[in-house]
């Protein structure tokens, strides 16, 4: 089985919400075609189904017929949702994930975050990171899981587009 995971921004400027799905939903179709050729093939998506670039590729992967694995950070993480829309979405996502990872956090913290996101490196053949190239802005941000990623070798395949910036 092949296993694609995923870091990303929360907050995905509206002009790349488009860009964004469809670069998304072509990653995890090629790899679904690429395990297709394969005896015992098959993909599994790694999100942590947080708003924003991981809802968006927990979508793209049910949608092209992907096992998802929810990897939660902490025992409160769905305190953490804000929006009551991100929060449905989130449960939506969860209830249909295949299996489930939870990260020995009771609370949602930095080190948490950091802990689902190299659970997902570790365990992924792919990274995907919807990213904008800048610098995390805490332990656990999109560009410490990405540094983390290629410090290991893995493949990483950042999606954004030059000249979009996050407010």
């Amino acid at each position: 089985m092949r296993r694609i995971g995923v870091t990303g921004h929360r907050d995905i400027p509206d002009e790349l919400h488009a860009h964004v799905r469809e670069a998304l939903l072509a990653a995890v179709r090629a790899a679904v075609r690429a395990a297709g050729r394969h005896p015992g093939g098959g993909v599994e998506a790694l999100s942590s189904l947080a708003a924003g670039a991981d809802q968006m590729f927990a979508d793209a992967a049910l949608a092209c017929g992907a096992e998802l694995t929810a990897v939660i950070p902490s025992g409160d993480y769905e305190d953490g949702f804000a929006d009551p829309g991100e929060l449905a979405r989130y449960h939506w996502l969860r209830k249909r994930a295949t299996r489930e990872v939870r990260m020995d956090y009771p609370r949602s913290t930095d080190e948490a975050y950091y802990a689902a996101g190299t659970y997902i490196a570790d365990h992924c053949d792919r990274l995907l990171a919807v990213w904008d190239g800048r610098p995390a802005r805490g332990l656990g941000g999109t560009g410490d899981i990405v540094g983390y990623a290629r410090g290991l070798g893995k493949p990483v395949t950042v999606i954004w587009r030059a000249g979009v910036e996050r407010s």
